[in-house]
C-alpha cells in the first residue's frame, strides 16, 4: 500500500514537471485556478475567465521572471481565518482558502516559490525567496482585456486622484496638473472582466523592509504589472500579498480579504481604542488651528454633538488669540472632549516654510519624547501628514509610528500617505488613512464641485473597500468652492464611508442647522460596524450600503448622476428586527432634508432622489 501511495505521488509530481499545469478550487467552488508554467488563470463559477496572472520577480541574484520551469506543486492546504476587528466594515471576520505552493527554477538553478491562495472571494499571491536577497522588482501582472470597463486612479504617491471610468487602460490626463499620466495606476483597481463579474486588485501585508507598489501598463495596455516603489528585501523572504477580490459588486464591497491576508494583531490590549466622530477645523478655516478662540468653537461643537474627539490640525504650535495647546487641553478636558494633534511626517514637505510641527517624529528618540509628552497631557491620538513615496524606508517609518503610538495609547490617522494594506488589523490603533480624493479638495480646486457626486458613488466600490477612508464627509455649508450635492446626499456620507475616526468637516452652524432628528442621529453615529451589506448600485451611478451596529441598521444611499432618479433596493439581506424606520431624504430643494417616520411593512424600497441627491435610513 505504501508503495502504491508513493507511486501516485510520483506520477503527480511528474505530471507537474512535464506539463507545468495544475488546477485547484476555492473551498466554496466559486473560483478555480489553472497554473500553466508561469501563468495563473482564474475562473469564476468554473466558466467565466477573470484574469491571467503572470508570476515572477527580479532579484539581485538573477532573473526569476522569465524562462522558469515549474518543478513542483504541493497538495492543496486548507486555510481558515477567524479574527475580530476593532474598527472596520465588519467586527467578526471569517474566510477560507485553499493554498498551493508552486516551485520554479531558472536556468541558473535559482528557486522561486509562488504561494497561491484561492479564497472564497478572491485570489492572492505571495513569493518566497531566500531571506536577505534584495528584490529589484516584482513582475506580477494582471491581464485586463481591451474594451473591459474599469475604474482605476492614475498613480500619485499621495493617492489623491479620482477613479475615472475607462475601457482601454491608456494614458489619461491628470485632472489637476494638466499633464499626461502615462500608464501608472494606483491601487485599488476595479475591473469588470465579464458582465456583472468584478475584480478588485490591491496588495496586503506590507512588513518591515517591504516596498509598496503600484500598477503600470505603459508597455502593454492589457497587462497591469506590479511596480515596486523601490528595491526591497522581502521580510523573512516573503513578499507582500498581491490579491484580487472576485465576484459580484456586493462580494467586492463586503470583502475583508485585505485584512484576512494581513499579519494578525500585534497589540496585547486594544480596549483603549475607541472609534468615534470628531470635529475638524481645517475644511472651513485652513489656518484655524492657530486661533485658540476658533479651536474652542470646535471643541464646543464636539461636546454639543456628543462626539468624543476634536482634531487640532496643522500649525498648532503657532497658536495665538488667547491661548496655546496647554489651554486647549485644559478646555477640552473641562468639556469632556479628547484632543488629537496634527504632525508633519518630516519627509516630503520640509524646510523653514513647511507647516509645523515637522521634526518631532522622525527619529526614535524624538518620537519617544513627543509621544510621552502627548500621553502625559492627555492627548488621544495623532494625525501624521505629508509622507514621501512608500519605499522600504517609508514603510518602516509607518510601522515605527504605529508601534510606538500603540505603546503610548495613541490613535493614528495617516494623511498624504499610502493606502490601507491590512495594517488596521495588525495595528488597530491605526484608525484611518487619507489616500483619497476627499472633501478637503473643496478647498483646493474647483473640480470637486462637479466631480463629487459620481466620485462618491465610485469610491464605495474602490478605495473604501480596502480600509478606512478619511474623506472628511458631511458638509452642508460651502468651503472655498461650493458643493452641489444635496444636503441629504451629504447627510448619508458618514454612513456610506467607513472610517474608525470620522472627521466631521463642516462649520458648527452647518450641523446646528440640521433637523433635530438628524442631529440626534449624528450625535450617536457609530464609526465601527458589526456588519456591512451592499444593497444596490453601480460605480459612478449610485450606491446603497447598509451598516449594522448592534441591532440597529443604518442604510445610506446616494445618486451619483445629474438626473432625478428613484433608487430601488431590497432589505432581504439585512433582515432588521425592528419595524420603526426614520428616513431622511431629498426635500423640495437641494438644501432641504425631508424627515419621515415610517413603519416597515415590506422589504422593498424605492426612494426618490434629486440629481446628486441621497438618503439616510435608520431602522431600530
Amino acid at each position: 500500500m505504501r508503495r502504491l501511495i508513493l507511486f501516485i505521488l510520483f506520477l503527480n509530481v511528474m505530471s507537474v514537471c512535464s506539463y507545468g499545469k495544475d488546477k485547484f478550487e476555492s473551498p466554496n467552488h466559486q473560483l478555480r485556478a489553472e497554473v500553466n508554467g508561469q501563468s495563473l488563470t482564474v475562473y469564476y463559477k468554473n466558466k467565466l475567465m477573470v484574469t491571467r496572472i503572470h508570476l515572477g520577480v527580479m532579484t539581485e541574484q538573477g532573473n526569476l521572471n522569465s524562462d522558469l520551469v515549474l518543478r513542483d506543486a504541493t497538495a492543496p492546504k486548507e486555510v481558515k481565518v477567524d479574527y475580530t476587528m476593532v474598527t472596520g466594515k465588519k467586527r467578526l471576520c471569517h474566510n477560507e482558502a485553499n493554498e498551493k505552493t508552486f516551485t520554479y527554477t531558472n536556468p541558473n538553478n535559482l528557486t522561486l516559490e509562488a504561494i497561491v491562495r484561492l479564497y472564497n472571494d478572491g485570489v492572492a499571491i505571495r513569493y518566497h525567496i531566500p531571506k536577505g536577497v534584495k528584490v529589484i522588482d516584482d513582475r506580477t501582472s494582471f491581464y485586463v482585456a481591451s474594451g473591459v470597463d474599469r475604474w482605476i486612479a492614475p498613480y500619485d504617491f499621495g493617492n489623491e486622484q479620482p477613479f475615472p471610468h475607462d475601457t482601454e487602460g491608456k494614458a489619461v490626463k491628470d485632472r489637476h496638473m494638466n499633464v499626461i499620466t502615462n500608464g501608472q495606476w494606483s491601487y485599488p483597481a476595479l475591473v469588470e472582466p465579464q458582465k456583472g463579474l468584478y475584480m478588485l486588485i490591491a496588495e496586503s501585508d506590507l512588513r518591515r523592509n517591504d516596498s509598496g507598489s503600484y500598477l503600470v501598463n505603459a508597455d502593454n495596455s492589457e497587462q497591469y504589472r506590479v511596480q515596486l516603489v523601490g528595491p526591497s528585501t522581502f521580510c523573512d523572504g516573503l513578499s507582500p500579498w498581491r490579491f484580487a477580490i472576485v465576484g459580484a459588486l456586493a462580494d467586492v464591497v463586503e470583502s475583508t480579504l485585505v485584512t484576512d491576508l494581513a499579519t494578525p494583531c500585534q497589540m496585547n490590549d486594544t480596549s483603549w481604542i475607541k472609534p468615534g466622530l470628531s470635529s475638524w477645523i481645517y475644511w472651513a478655516y485652513n489656518h484655524g488651528s492657530k486661533d485658540f478662540a476658533l479651536v474652542k468653537q470646535y471643541i464646543d461643537l464636539a461636546a454639543e454633538m456628543g462626539w468624543p474627539y476634536c482634531l487640532v490640525d496643522w500649525e498648532w504650535p503657532e497658536m495665538t488669540n488667547g491661548g496655546d495647546i496647554n489651554d486647549v487641553m485644559a478646555y477640552a478636558k473641562q468639556k469632556g472632549v479628547k484632543i488629537n494633534l496634527w504632525y508633519n511626517s518630516g519627509t516630503s514637505l520640509v524646510g523653514p516654510n513647511a507647516p509645523q510641527p515637522q521634526d518631532r517624529l522622525n527619529t526614535a528618540e524624538s518620537r519617544e519624547r513627543e509621544m510621552k509628552w502627548l500621553e502625559n497631557i492627555g492627548a488621544s491620538g495623532i494625525k501624521v501628514d505629508f509622507f514621501s513615496p512608500d519605499n522600504d524606508m517609508m514603510v518602516n517609518y509607518y510601522l515605527d509610528i504605529l508601534k510606538d503610538a500603540a505603546r503610548h495609547h495613541l490613535l493614528v490617522d495617516f494623511h498624504g500617505c499610502t493606502i490601507p494594506n491590512g495594517w488596521q488589523r495588525t495595528w488597530p490603533n491605526m484608525v484611518s488613512m487619507e489616500g483619497i480624493y476627499g472633501a478637503e479638495w473643496y478647498n483646493n480646486y474647483p473640480l470637486m464641485t462637479t466631480l463629487a457626486a459620481p466620485h462618491n458613488a465610485t469610491v464605495v466600490y474602490t478605495r473604501n473597500v480596502i480600509g478606512p477612508m478619511d474623506y472628511t464627509p458631511g458638509t452642508f455649508t460651502d468651503s472655498q468652492y461650493p458643493h452641489i450635492t444635496t444636503n441629504a446626499h451629504e447627510l448619508a456620507l458618514p454612513v456610506l464611508f467607513e472610517s474608525g475616526i470620522q472627521h466631521m468637516a463642516d462649520r458648527p452652524e452647518g450641523y446646528h442647522s440640521l433637523p433635530a432628528e438628524a442631529k440626534q442621529v449624528y450625535s450617536t453615529l457609530p464609526a465601527a460596524w458589526d456588519d456591512t451589506k451592499l444593497l444596490s448600485g453601480y460605480p459612478g451611478k449610485s450606491a446603497v450600503v447598509a451598516r449594522r451596529s448592534g441591532k440597529k441598521w443604518y442604510i445610506a444611499g446616494i445618486n451619483g448622476t445629474d438626473e432625478d432618479t428613484d433608487i430601488a433596493f431590497l432589505l432581504k439581506r439585512v433582515n432588521p428586527t425592528s419595524k420603526r424606520v426614520l428616513l431622511f431624504s431629498d426635500g423640495e430643494s437641494d438644501r432641504d432634508i425631508k424627515v419621515s417616520h415610517l413603519t416597515l411593512t415590506n422589504k422593498q424600497f424605492s426612494i426618490a432622489c434629486r440629481a446628486r441627491g441621497g438618503f439616510l435610513m435608520v431602522i431600530e
